[in-house]
């Protein structure tokens, strides 16, 4: 996995003109997952430490099962590499994740027999927002979660992720 800091644009969360992002490519084995985790904590780490923004232990822990369960299921159902981008924007960390596939995920009824394949639930039911488009090779899934613990701290997205 490779990671580096993204080009810069205009408009982010601390009021300047550089976004907070950074991206990785995910190629190999399942390790990646492990890797991408490290990724997520480094990065809101830095948000918090290095830009004054409030990055509560929860968002910490949701990012990470974010993406630890959006980079399994690239890992499993797509071929070739995945690609994981974290973004700032406005007061929630916007979790990216694209893959080969372009299989729309779907989430599946509740069926108190199965066993895993819960990933997308779990996801779907701690994220502020969430979206799938499919790419012109493969799709991206982003999901975005609140940096603060505070409710109230995004007030332009409803929990379903429509607008307000």
């Amino acid at each position: 996995m490779a990671a580096e800091d993204m080009p810069k644009g205009e408009g982010d969360a601390t009021g300047g003109t550089t976004p907070l992002q950074t991206a990785a490519a995910l190629e190999g084995d399942f390790s990646c997952i492990a890797q991408a985790r490290d990724l997520v904590a480094d990065f809101l780490s830095r948000v918090r430490a290095d830009h004054g923004l409030p990055v509560s232990t929860r968002a910490m822990d949701v990012a990470q099962l974010v993406v630890s369960e959006l980079v399994t299921n690239a890992r499993k159902y797509a071929p070739g590499p995945a690609l994981l981008e974290l973004r700032v924007a406005g007061a929630r960390v916007e979790v990216s994740v694209w893959d080969s596939d372009s299989s729309l995920p779907v989430a599946r009824a509740a069926e108190p027999g199965r066993v895993g394949q819960h990933g997308l639930e779990i996801v779907m039911a701690v994220v502020q927002s969430f979206e799938v488009h499919r790419e012109p090779v493969g799709k991206r899934i982003t999901a975005g979660i609140a940096l603060s613990d505070d409710p109230d701290a995004d007030p332009a997205i409803w929990r379903d992720g429509t607008a307000r």
